[in-house]
Formats: C-alpha cells, structure tokens, sequence
C-alpha cells in the first residue's frame, strides 16, 4: 500500500512536470509565431464579424430596450389586453422600437454631417495655396526686422512645396493605378464594415430577444464547472463589470453628443469656419478620457488657425472652457460618481490601452482598469479582514510595520502619533 501511495506522489508530480513542460513550450511556440498566430485571429475576427458587431449592438441597446419593455410597452399592453400573456409582444416591439431608433438617428447623423464633411475637407483642399500664401505673409511679417532670416524660412518653405509638386509627379503619377486599387479596397472595406453592421442589428435581434435563455445557460455552465460559492462571486464579479461598463460607456456617448452639439451651437455664434468638421472632431475625440480634448482640439485649432489666427486663439480658450465644463459638470452629472481610482492610474491605463489596441483601448482602458483595480482592492480587503488587519489606507500611513502579536501599528514617529492620538475616554471619579 505504502509502494503504491509513494507510486501515485511520482505519478502526480511527473504529470505536474508534463504539464509545466507542455505550457513552456506552447508559449515558446506562440512567442516564435507570433506572427501566423495572430493572422488567424484576424482571420477569424474577421469572419465573426457580424456576430461581434451584433454584441456589441446589443450591449449598448439592451438598457433602451429593458427601459422601454417594462416601463412603456408591457404596461400599455396589459391595460389592452389583460387576459393575455404580453411578454413576447412587449420585448418584440421594443426591440423593433429601439432598433430603428438607433437606424434613424445614424442616418441622420450620416445625412446631415457627411456632406459638410466633404465641404469642409474639399474646401481645405482647394485653399492650401492661399494658405501657402498666408504663412508666407505671416513669415514676412514677422520677420521683417530680419532679412537674412526671413530669406531662409522662405526658401525653405519653398523648397518643401517643390519638393512635394516633384514627388507627386515622380511618385504617385507612375502609380495611379495602384493608387485606384487602393481605393477600390478601400471603398470595398467600407461597404462590407456596412454590411456587417447591418447583419449585426439582425443578429442583435435575436440576441435581445433571448437575453434570459442565454443567461440561464451560462449560469447553469458555471454551476455545473465550480462550485455554488466561487460561481456566485463569478457572477457578482459579472454583474459589477456590467454595471461599469455599460454606465461608463453609454455616459461616454451621451456626454460626448453633448459636447459636440454645444461646440457646433458657440462655433456657429462665433462665426468659426468649418463648424461640422470641428464639431465633429471634437465631439468624436471627447469620448477619449483624459487625451480627448487635446486629441480633438489641437488639429481642429491648427485648421482654424490656417483661415484666421484671432478665430484660432478664440477657438482655444472656448474649448479649454468647455472641457472645463465638461470634466467638472457635465461629465460628472452624466457619468455620475467618479470611477474610484487615481488619474495616475487613469493615464496608465489609457496608454497601454492605446499601445496595445489603438483608440479602441484608449476608450475601454478606463472601465477595464476601474472593474481590475476595484476586484483587487476587494480582494486584499477582504484577506486583510481575514487576519485582522486593518482596511483603510490611512492606517498604514507613518508606520514602518505591524507588531505580529498585537496587530498594531508602528507609528515611524512615536511622539508625533501619541500626540495625535485622541484623548482616552476613562470617566472622572
């Protein structure tokens, strides 16, 4: 018996070793083909496409249909129709309801802001050797006083422009034609993202409509995978992510259209020239913690600052304002509570998010960052609690260590904690 106990310890740690073994070289395979492996996850992201634009259609639209099924629709219905069971009709009309919504409003947005787009970007275009002009003019200007130096810049701006008039003939005439395929793939690209954005509303269709089933199905997974204890905390850890995620998110968006149609509204006022590009850009970049502004404004300040340098300095000291209202009123009005975490952290997270994903991490850093640093904190919490330590951050402030027996702090400054240290509570006699 003893032999065979002492067979069944070798036996699990050679399997223990075959594994660690296994692992090592499958990361060592994946580090060596790091290349071919992440092509077939494109390859397949691209093939799942639909479905992953239905997702995240979904995602965003179930709260609208949630709110409109059991607040609008399910109530009328029941008032019409007592005797019947509404619950099919109420989630199908709402979805219907929010789906052509959300259509609506893209294309609306697409018919009113693509055109000026166009204008504005052919308008630039069309104007960058009156533009040329003017930074001459500036040049001169400027440099008046300084003859030899302005001669410089002059020739030097000079040379840029023939530069890029011979490199336009040299390079780009020869390969026209390369250039026409490109943009044929191009506008084939955009026409099927099109296409998959459509089928997705289709596939979010049917998500929404079988939201619980699917619920119900992933939970009985994670009963039938873990244990009852570690599924419920599995599932709170969901719900949190959820509720930061989708608040963040949509407070994002709102709060970024708002943004947007305020800097239209001034701009206008102001008489700004290419007022939809810059509304646009603006309200685009907003959603961009942090770096949105700057993202947004510097370019948008540059376009201005070609056309009029006093509308470029007005323009500038307006978007500081409205960032200012935005991160101090609006954002937190609409966002609600702050996300909990340091804007160390906040600008940690963004950068490698944008390292790593581009502008699609840039945006989901934050929430992602908030739910990771919210379960860690959680977790050491709750390990300090289970050895009687204390939780707050502030109890750990001026000490150099905890005594092991009594559990208490050692304060770096003894004389200063004494003093600091409130009065005992010992009545008179």
């Amino acid at each position: 018996m003893k032999r065979f106990l002492a067979r069944s310890e070798y036996f699990k740690w050679g399997v223990t070793a075959f594994l660690v073994i296994a692992a090592e070289l499958a990361f060592y395979m994946l580090l060596t083909n790091s290349k071919g492996f992440f092509r077939n996850i494109n390859t397949v992201t691209s093939i799942l496409s639909p479905i992953i634009w239905g997702l995240v259609i979904s995602y965003l639209l179930w709260p609208i249909v949630k709110f409109l099924e059991q607040n609008t629709i399910f109530p009328l219905l029941k008032k019409a129709f007592p005797k019947k069971n509404n619950r099919k009709l109420a989630r199908a009309l709402s979805i219907l309801i929010s789906v052509v919504v959300a259509l609506f409003l893209i294309a609306m947005l697409l018919y009113l802001v693509v055109p000026q787009l166009y204008v504005s970007i052919e308008s630039i275009v069309t104007s960058a050797p009156e533009y040329y002009d003017t930074i001459s003019a500036w040049i001169t200007n400027f440099l008046k006083d300084y003859p030899q130096a302005e001669q410089i810049l002059l020739e030097t701006t000079g040379h840029a422009s023939q530069t890029l008039v011979d490199w336009a003939r040299s390079a780009v005439l020869p390969y026209l034609s390369k250039i026409i395929t490109n943009l044929s793939t191009g506008l084939y690209s955009v026409l099927r993202t099109v296409l998959n954005i459509l089928i997705g509303f289709v596939v979010a269709c049917y998500v929404l409509g079988n939201v619980e089933t699917f619920s119900a199905k992933c939970k009985k997974l994670l009963y039938s995978c873990f244990s009852v204890k570690n599924t419920d905390t599995i599932l709170s850890a969901v719900r949190f992510t959820d509720r930061a995620f989708n608040g963040f998110i949509n407070g994002k968006i709102i709060d970024s259209a708002i943004i947007g149609i305020i800097c239209y509204i001034v701009c206008s006022i102001l008489k700004m020239p290419y007022i939809v590009l810059v509304s646009v850009v603006v309200g685009v970049t907003n959603i961009i913690p942090v770096f949105g502004p700057f993202i947004g404004g510097i370019p948008t300040a540059l376009i201005i600052l070609l056309v009029s340098p006093t509308k470029a300095l007005i323009y500038v000291i307006f978007i500081i304002v409205l960032q200012q209202i935005d991160g101090n009123i609006i954002g937190p009005k609409i966002l609600g509570s702050s996300i909990g975490i340091n804007g160390f952290w906040i600008m940690f997270a963004i950068l490698l998010g944008g390292g790593l994903f581009g502008v699609v991490g840039m945006i989901l850093a934050v929430p992602l960052f908030a739910v990771l640093y919210s379960g860690l904190e959680i977790l050491v919490d709750k390990r300090l609690k289970n050895r009687g330590l204390a939780t707050e951050t502030a109890a750990y402030v001026d000490i150099v260590g905890i005594d092991p027996d009594t559990l208490k702090p050692i304060p770096s400054n003894p004389v200063a904690a004494e003093n600091a240290a409130p009065p005992s509570k010992s009545g008179k006699e």
